[in-house]
């Protein structure tokens, strides 16, 4: 099929978002925030959002992410956005909030800001990249390190007696009363990504309704800090990481 012919809307499968922008990622290949990103675009347009809504950007591997999505963004300091989402939408209470972030960000120097906004019931989502390692600083142990897992600061493996157990943020925060839907993905497959992209969706509309703060988190890969290639960091990461954070709704107060 020549390139013609697969530009044609009849012979066309797939294309780009819509609101993804053709700046080049600084990505490393294999990551899953690119997908992830392609999902929030999807959502957003076919939703019919991409001119009502505020994404707040963090520090980590997605401070650039103002860059590759064509909405309005707030860049907030580290571990901060939840606050700045929870200004930002209790300004704009008709705007789609959502903040994007990493387990450092969210689960480390943000755990306070992100329990509060939640516990408040704000009516942002969350959506919460875990790759279980700081990605852009070097690969040091996150708060959701795996037990034994090697990072630039456990060159021998994350101990218990001495680092405490890895974090179930998500886990913790579906306790919470303002919490309406909390619910753990992935994205390492075509099935996976389906399903992440309907629990982004769900989010964006409980957010729209006014029933309090979703929390999407997305378990990933970050095949650099483990220092493995793409396809044996999905391998890994279904080996070991599913069963500390197991997949699937742990809240969803929609249901009826």
């Amino acid at each position: 099929m020549t390139p013609e012919e697969i530009k044609r809307p009849e012979n066309q499968v797939s294309s780009k978002p819509r609101l993804l922008n053709d700046n080049h990622m600084h990505y490393c290949p294999g990551c899953s925030h690119g997908v992830v990103h392609k999902l929030v675009a999807e959502v957003l347009d076919e939703m019919g959002l991409a001119d009502n809504a505020i994404g707040v950007a963090p520090v980590g591997c997605a401070v650039f992410a103002y860059n590759y999505i064509d909405i309005d963004w707030i860049e907030a300091a580290h571990g901060r956005a939840p606050a700045v989402a929870t200004a930002a939408k209790r300004l704009n209470p008709d705007t789609m909030v959502f903040t994007y972030q990493g387990d450092g960000d969210l689960a480390a120097i943000g755990t306070a800001e992100t329990i509060h906004a939640a516990n408040r019931g704000e009516n942002i989502t969350i959506i919460f990249i875990n790759n279980a390692i700081y990605g852009m600083t070097g690969g040091q142990m996150a708060p959701t390190t795996l037990e034994g897992q090697k990072t630039a600061t456990t060159p021998y493996g994350r101990r218990i007696d001495l680092n405490g157990y890895p974090i179930k943020i998500s886990d913790l925060l579906a306790q919470l009363d303002g919490t309406c839907y909390v619910t753990r993905q992935s994205v390492q497959n075509a099935a996976s990504v389906r399903k992440a992209k309907s629990a982004i969706r769900k989010a964006f509309e409980n957010s729209m309704a006014g029933r309090g703060t979703s929390i999407v988190e997305v378990v990933s890969t970050c095949n650099t800090g483990w220092k493995m290639s793409p396809e044996k960091a999905n391998v890994w990461m279904e080996e070991n990481m599913f069963a500390k954070y197991p997949l699937g709704d742990l809240k969803d107060t929609t249901k009826k």
